[in-house]
């Protein structure tokens, strides 16, 4: 016990490590299992990076904790250097960036959803100034040096320390405190107050445990059991306080246990807004002629789909699922900011974001008053960007839309459904028995008796 408490390498510091290497796996798997098993593009800028950075920080945490508090028999000292990994590691590119990327989401949340605008620093900006504490902190104990052989400092550096850690804590609390009147639809509040409970109760346990560990180094047993504790502790932090909520609150949706198909699949569904993505039996008809307005016949769903399909097959789909997001927008109630500002974001994502994965071709005057707008929840927010789309459309798209199969086949498909309707209310009639006398495929309103294909079959034979 004696060598092994000293040196590493005894049994509870085993188990300790195997947890910690399964909750990490487990991260991991959370972090890009919905990518790989429902084939989703992966995002650009901080809803991709931030996640990651967590990740990142995560196992930079729980190797520090193992490298600087001796789990492990290391035979060359140079592994074991304290103040890279009990000082750097631990602290600047471990828990403080673990912190400091959850305050960053949540700062994002507030400017979003209380501010209802967009946040008016960068992401990238944000996140290493909030960190600057850390990296100031990591630097004078590094010039002070007060670690000893073992990596552990002096009692007087204990609160400045800990006092550090519960900064950030209270930081996060403060932030979600602010945000906590919003209903939020993919729980992000829900994660956020978890991730400060987890945080606030891993700090009591860790002041206990790094007290005890740093303190009374002669009691060799306490010295194992301490470590243990903070080991396993931060494993359950890492854990726990990943989410993605915050920065893809769609792709939080999905169940990874049952490895089924997602329940949405798109953000209009998700958010419940009104027959989002389907296409009603009931549906008017409306004539696809030529000579109509584009504008007239995007507010068709049928239309709009065939039309999007044929853009998609010229690969520049981007321009009309803008505009079908757009039109989904509309359909949300003035009185509903919240909801609108989850489509906003979404549009503003995958659309008018800089390297969007689906950016559109707009003036770059029409894309700054987009994402410098004060109010997300303006319904006017894209008519701007959405007019240059359609003149764009008008000149490329539409013109050569009239001569392909996509128009032909919607146009059968038109004639199709009419004529079906027509024989569906002759067949609502009240028949007299002398009608109805008549036998077999004789009976041309005897439609019970036909197989569920010949319908199309007569159909497409009428047409001829």
């Amino acid at each position: 016990m004696a060598l092994c408490a000293v040196e590493g390498g005894c049994p509870s510091d085993y188990v300790a490590i195997a947890f910690a290497a399964l909750c990490m796996t487990l991260l991991i798997f959370r972090s890009i299992l919905p990518y790989v098993i429902y084939k989703i593009p992966l995002p650009k800028g901080s809803r991709f990076w931030i996640p990651v950075i967590q990740v990142f920080a995560s196992l930079n945490l729980l190797l520090s904790i193992v490298i600087s508090l001796s789990f492990l028999k290391l035979k060359r000292r140079r592994w074991r250097s304290c103040y890279i990994w009990a000082v750097w590691i631990e602290g600047p590119l471990g828990f403080g960036l673990l912190l400091s990327s959850r305050i960053t989401q949540t700062f994002q949340l507030y400017y979003i959803f209380v501010k209802r605008r967009l946040p008016p620093v960068k992401t990238y900006i944000f996140l290493p100034l909030i960190l600057l504490p850390w990296i100031s902190g990591a630097t004078f104990i590094n010039v002070k040096k007060p670690l000893n052989y073992r990596c552990h400092m002096r009692p007087q550096w204990i609160a400045p320390i800990m006092s550090l850690h519960i900064l950030y804590v209270a930081t996060l609390i403060v932030l979600t405190w602010a945000v906590r009147h919003i209903e939020f639809r993919f729980d992000e509040l829900r994660d956020l107050w978890k991730g400060v409970i987890v945080s606030a109760s891993s700090i009591g346990v860790w002041l206990s445990a790094y007290i005890t560990n740093e303190i009374h180094e002669e009691i060799l047993g306490l010295q194992v059991a301490s470590r243990f504790l903070l080991l396993v502790t931060a494993s359950i932090l890492v854990l726990t306080f990943f989410s993605i909520s915050s920065s893809q609150p769609l792709l939080s949706q999905i169940s990874l246990r049952k490895r089924e198909s997602l329940e949405y699949d798109s953000m209009g569904q998700a958010l419940g807004i009104p027959d989002s993505g389907l296409l009603l039996q009931r549906e008017p008809e409306t004539v696809m002629d030529p000579n109509e307005p584009l504008e007239k016949l995007l507010l068709n769903k049928r239309f709009r789909q065939s039309f999007m399909a044929f853009a998609d097959s010229c690969l520049a789909g981007e321009n009309v699922h803008f505009y079908d997001e757009v039109h989904e927008l509309g359909k949300l109630p003035l009185d509903d900011p919240v909801r609108r500002i989850y489509m906003a974001r979404h549009i503003i994502d995958n659309y008018i974001s800089p390297g969007a994965t689906m950016e559109v071709n707009i003036s770059h005057r029409c894309r700054q008053e987009i994402l410098t707008t004060s109010d997300l929840a303006d319904p006017n927010l894209f008519n701007n960007a959405l007019n240059e789309l359609i003149q764009l459309i008008k000149m490329n798209l539409a013109k050569d839309f009239w001569s392909s199969m996509f128009f032909l086949k919607l146009k059968e498909e038109t004639s199709m459904r009419s004529n079906g309707r027509e024989i569906e209310q002759i067949t609502s009639w009240n028949l007299s028995p002398r009608l109805s006398s008549v036998q077999g495929a004789d009976d041309p309103f005897h439609q019970e008796q036909c197989p569920k294909g010949a319908g199309h079959d007569s159909t497409h034979y009428s047409d001829h």
